[in-house]
């Protein structure tokens, strides 16, 4: 891995099953191996972390790849609330990008819904022996009803949808029932038992993250076979002061994957 100060942005189109553009920036400093980074739920690959570690990882000469995924940023589709086993094969489609343009894939990391999706891509492809999960959710039934309000299922039920606003009252996104059926049916645990032995996987986790309890985390650590877990001490969801926290503990563990590939 040689140091690479001329390393250049750029962007590309990545073509996923469904023929839908994912748009995303490349990080290219030269070298052989990309990481990939997954955002999170409404979110995209502009958002302040995913742009932090791949400015982290091209100073250490590693290119990294952060993308939008469907429905969210500049990629095409529509945003759907569950999506998530989708989503992982959304990956897979960049992996495949990638592997094709005769690089190769050595990292996936994903923060939040991105940190799921991640971990589900892991345990369907067995491609990819480095698995980032940074601060996912263990239990899916979870978190629901401090988004969408306690009476989501009844509403759902009766509407077919329901419609979630923002603070202005104006309609942010839709949920359906396919898709809350989506996210309520993706078992995490199920899922992380069927993670290879020999692939590496480190969750790390914020101590007050004020969205996914720490808890998820030890969850996690329980049942993965190879892991590794990390708590941030006094970080929230989105590591709002404690950016600079995060390379030291994620990038050692992406760097010692190399050694071994």
């Amino acid at each position: 891995m040689t140091q690479n100060p001329a390393a250049v942005q750029k962007k590309i189109t990545v073509l996923n099953q469904h023929n839908e553009k994912l748009v995303g920036v490349l990080h290219d400093t030269g070298s052989m191996e990309i990481v990939v980074l997954c955002h999170g739920f409404r979110s995209s690959k502009d958002f302040n972390t995913m742009v932090n570690l791949a400015v982290a990882l091209e100073k250490e000469g590693i290119s990294a790849f952060r993308f939008d995924f469907p429905g969210n940023g500049e990629s095409e589709g529509s945003f759907q609330y569950g999506n998530y086993r989708r989503e992982a094969d959304d990956l897979h489609s960049v992996v495949e990008y990638f592997n094709g343009a005769n690089r190769k894939v050595t990292a996936v990391l994903g923060h939040s819904k991105g940190g799921d999706v991640v971990l589900l891509y892991a345990s369907k492809y067995h491609d990819v022996h480095t698995i980032i999960n940074l601060s996912g959710r263990y239990d899916l039934e979870k978190g629901i009803a401090e988004r969408l309000g306690e009476d989501f299922l009844e509403i759902i039920k009766k509407d077919g949808y329901l419609a979630v606003k923002n603070r202005v009252g104006d309609v942010d996104y839709r949920v359906t029932e396919e898709s809350l059926m989506d996210r309520l049916n993706t078992n995490m645990h199920d899922a992380c038992l069927q993670i290879d032995k020999g692939c590496r996987v480190l969750t790390v986790h914020g101590s007050a993250d004020e969205v996914i309890p720490v808890e998820d985390a030890v969850e996690f650590d329980k049942i993965i076979p190879n892991h590794k877990l990390r708590i941030i001490e006094a970080a929230n969801h989105s590591y709002t002061s404690h950016q600079a926290e995060l390379p030291p503990v994620i990038l050692p563990f992406i760097k010692e994957g190399l050694k071994q590939n």
